[in-house]
């Protein structure tokens, strides 16, 4: 294979992904530092407030920086934050050309890393791999830019679109291998967020079985309903309860109880209801960058009716459940025409066990 940038950008982008998962809400980067087409120093962003991937790969170059070439999957930062300036270690390096994959999006650098180099006579190449690594980082992109978080769906189902029975039994749905994965699933989230109508009734941990990372546990619960000893309590990671603003002197002892057991965050209404948008900007305040929706159907149909959901991803059993009175997966408002349905790019389709697990993009203007 021949060794041009691309290639290099690639071995670059695989670090990076070593990390997948731990570095939120920073993004994932790996750095290699390359001499006559050799790598001599590489590294990644492990976790957020620990070494950048462009300072592990010169420290491991030490000498051998000078003079040569630094690739990076995301242009180098020019902002103090929880680590020094990339850009400044870089120009210290004696680095000749820095190749970088993707601008950063980050409005705080945003070209100004890239300017900085090029004013001390750095070579700067940018846009190398650019679409993969904007996939890569699509978490960080919205989270950094929007300020609010990356929402996934995640709905185990049947055929008919049913996720539990008129009786609300939903034991289960779909095979051991869909939910062995689903499980997996939960250690590259920030938080799992379900509403309360699905911890009365199926009181589940919401834990992370496959992983030392643990994610928050936020329960939409507008009225505070929630009893003390629900499961969702146990295991670890942070529990969050959304609930509505109140009034000065309306301290009920409900409230007092279940703030012994997880954070409150208040949020104002919307007709009634908890402001779904103000959630995710508090929540994107609180450094969750991505979550995972698990349910139930009035939550993710009220995500669509706001145009929340970025992506989703639908288990679906090979089993009729029918009744009108059994619970659907999406419920909420709907829409009122076909045309104005959400619609999924870049779906993917894979089988599961017994199962189908449908992947896709949320898009389209309604």
């Amino acid at each position: 294979m021949k060794k041009d940038h691309n290639y290099f950008m690639k071995l670059a982008m695989k670090l990076a992904l070593k990390a997948r998962g731990r570095t939120s809400p920073n993004p994932m980067v790996g750095a290699l530092v390359v001499r006559n087409s050799k790598v001599v120093g590489q590294g990644y962003h492990a976790k957020a407030g620990l070494a950048h991937a462009e300072v592990i790969a010169l420290d491991a170059a030490g000498k051998k920086s000078k003079g040569a070439t630094l690739y990076v999957t995301l242009e180098p930062c020019v902002h103090f934050g929880k680590t020094p300036p990339c850009v400044d270690r870089i120009i210290k390096s004696g680095i000749r050309e820095v190749i970088v994959g993707m601008i950063d999006p980050n409005p705080m650098n945003n070209g100004r890393g890239i300017s900085i180099l090029r004013q001390h006579r750095i070579r700067v190449k940018a846009g190398y791999l650019e679409d993969e690594l904007k996939k890569m980082n699509e978490v960080f992109i919205k989270y950094i830019s929007k300020k609010m978080p990356f929402v996934t769906v995640k709905v185990a189902q049947s055929l008919d679109g049913k996720i539990a029975t008129k009786t609300g039994d939903s034991k289960w749905i779909t095979s051991d291998k869909s939910r062995a994965f689903a499980h997996r699933l939960r250690q590259d989230y920030d938080a799992i967020i379900v509403g309360v109508n699905t911890v009365l009734r199926d009181n589940p941990r919401l834990n992370a079985w496959f992983s030392k990372r643990h994610p928050a546990k936020v329960i939409v619960d507008s009225q505070l309903s929630i009893h003390e000893n629900a499961n969702i309590f146990s295991g670890k990671g942070e529990a969050i309860i959304v609930t509505l603003s109140s009034s000065p002197g309306q301290e009920t002892e409900n409230r007092q109880t279940l703030g012994k057991k997880a954070k409150i965050l208040e949020v104002k209404g919307k007709t009634g209801q908890i402001n779904l948008k103000s959630m995710m900007k508090k929540l994107a305040q609180l450094e969750i960058a991505n979550i995972l929706v698990e349910g139930g159907g009035t939550l993710i149909g009220s995500l669509f009716d706001e145009g929340l959901v970025d992506k989703v991803l639908f288990f679906v059993s090979p089993k009729i459940i029918g009744g009108k009175e059994a619970i659907s997966s999406v419920m909420g408002q709907g829409i009122d025409r076909i045309e104005r349905s959400f619609k999924l790019k870049d779906v993917r389709l894979k089988k599961m066990g017994g199962d189908f697990l449908f992947e896709g993009y949320v898009y389209g203007d309604r």
